[in-house]
């Protein structure tokens, strides 16, 4: 007998920490629907698009995108 049970995982927030650098190159805030149209391009996981969706509409910060989401983009 193995301990190589599968584990649910959350999914690697490198992916999400790139897409947040990329989208926030050179802006200050962006909307919550641009991100997720930006996550949905760059086909992240699932689990991150539906983060995306669930986030209230209006624009965000890059720290409080991160926040919110459980990237580590500062």
């Amino acid at each position: 007998m193995t301990d190589d049970a599968p584990v649910t995982e959350q999914p690697d927030t490198r992916l999400l920490d790139d897409l947040l650098d990329d989208i926030y190159h050179g802006q200050e805030r962006v909307t919550q629907a641009d991100i997720y149209r930006r996550a949905v391009a760059a086909e992240l996981p699932a689990e991150l698009l539906t983060r995306i969706a669930a986030l209230p509409q209006g624009e965000y910060a890059v720290d409080e995108a991160a926040d919110l989401l459980g990237g580590t983009v500062a």
